[in-house]
């Protein structure tokens, strides 16, 4: 399947859309409900997903969606086909429940493992990164849209992204002992990958348990901007597509 500006640009339009109604219920009195493995759900992690899972499946028939919301109800169509999409309607509900704005919506499309398409949305914020395989990855704000690369590491040391709502800080340190660190930043959702692709920050260790849809977009993103996302255990590139869709420990760098 060829990764195309046209194929680019009709997912940022269903990220626009479903960051639309998102906001609708950020700006209300919503509910708080918890599923099955005790994480938070609201109404507006169900109206993306029910927004985006047609959009997907008329954009590319017969192409899998495996979908955070519809997956914790038990729905998680075949990927062995090695082609399908991820996606994360509502990335950083503790972010959203709290009102700090740094809440996503990640779009991604997987082909044999690896992430070639990725659209990541802070609705709240008004920023969009995009990137996909072959055609680079940009930011788009209130300054317009620009391409964005991964940076060199600067002489006086790394600056390192960390969870605003998770994480365990002795494992973090242990992680960076040895390392010299300039900057220690912390950031919500899936902004922690965009932030190094952006030569923003320049690594993002995540010692605790993701899901696939948490990281599969911001990964895309960063891969387009020269970085990547490697297991802490082998230092290989991070794969999609795993049994139960969960992730090892990983690093993001540039």
């Amino acid at each position: 399947m060829d990764i195309t500006p046209t194929l680019l640009a009709a997912v940022e339009a269903i990220c626009r859309r479903a960051g639309d109604a998102i906001l609708e219920v950020y700006g209300s009195d919503f509910e708080v409900k918890g599923k099955a493995d005790a994480s938070p759900v609201t109404a507006a992690d169900e109206r993306a997903e029910a927004l985006i899972t047609p959009a997907l499946a008329a954009l590319t028939p017969g192409i899998p969606i495996v979908a955070e919301e519809a997956v914790a109800g038990g729905a998680l169509p075949d990927v062995s086909g090695g082609r399908f999409w991820l996606v994360d309607p509502l990335d950083g509900t503790k972010e959203f429940i709290s009102r700090n704005g740094e809440f996503t919506v990640n779009i991604a499309l997987v082909e044999q493992g690896v992430p070639v398409l990725g659209v990541v949305l802070a609705p709240a914020l008004g920023r969009l990164y995009t990137g996909a395989r072959g055609l680079g990855a940009w930011v788009e704000d209130e300054h317009g849209r620009r391409a964005i690369q991964c940076r060199t590491v600067p002489e006086a040391g790394l600056a390192v992204v960390a969870s605003r709502s998770h994480g365990d800080a002795a494992a973090l340190d242990a992680f960076l002992a040895g390392r010299k660190v300039a900057q220690l930043v912390s950031a919500g959702s899936s902004l922690k990958l965009c932030l190094v692709a952006a030569g923003q920050a320049d690594l993002y260790p995540r010692l605790g348990r993701t899901m696939e849809w948490d990281i599969a977009a911001g990964d895309a993103v960063l891969r387009a901007a020269g970085g990547l996302v490697r297991c802490v255990s082998s230092h290989e590139p991070l794969r999609y597509g795993k049994p139960g869709l969960d992730n090892p420990h990983f690093y993001a760098a540039a």
